[in-house]
């Protein structure tokens, strides 16, 4: 075939991470707790902006769904938030129960014993997480739930 033109091979698929913060470089969106026991979310992120709501409660498990500078753009298990100074947010991992009297079980296993009761919208402390069990504790009591009894940690993240 004299004269055929070949075309250029086509681009490569582009094979892509999780998103990741532009600030921290940490993955979007990531969950975080509230450091203090009140921090303000604003509509932007500066202090010239406006307060939307106040989150009240020490420990309360946040998604930071936005990074810019100093702030972080975060949303708590209902979708209320905004913009929080990074100093009002720790790294310390957090869930709140979803459902009251839940039971914390003695390992990962729904015929384990169970170790003790969790109220709904109470805060525990995250230990390590399987596919489908997380360990979480708080005044003394620890134990392990299904993931979907809890909010504050991703449907296929594992934790050591």
């Amino acid at each position: 075939m004299a004269g055929a033109q070949t075309q250029p091979a086509a681009p490569a698929a582009q094979i892509t991470g999780p998103k990741r913060g532009p600030v921290t470089n940490l993955p979007l969106p990531r969950f975080v707790s509230l450091k203090g026991s009140e921090g303000n979310a604003r509509r932007g992120p500066s202090l010239s902006h406006r307060i939307d709501w106040v989150f009240k409660h020490t420990g309360m498990p946040l998604r930071v769904t936005a990074e810019f500078g100093h702030w972080r753009r975060v949303e708590d298990r209902d979708g209320a938030g905004g913009w929080v100074h990074y100093s009002l947010i720790s790294g310390v991992r957090t869930v709140i129960i979803e459902n009251d009297m839940t039971e914390l079980k003695s390992r990962p296993d729904a015929s384990a014993s169970v170790a003790a009761l969790a109220e709904a919208g109470a805060i525990l402390r995250l230990g390590q997480c399987t596919i489908d069990w997380c360990e979480i504790s708080a005044d003394g009591a620890d134990g392990w739930v299904q993931k979907t009894a809890i909010w504050g940690v991703g449907a296929d993240e594992l934790r050591d």
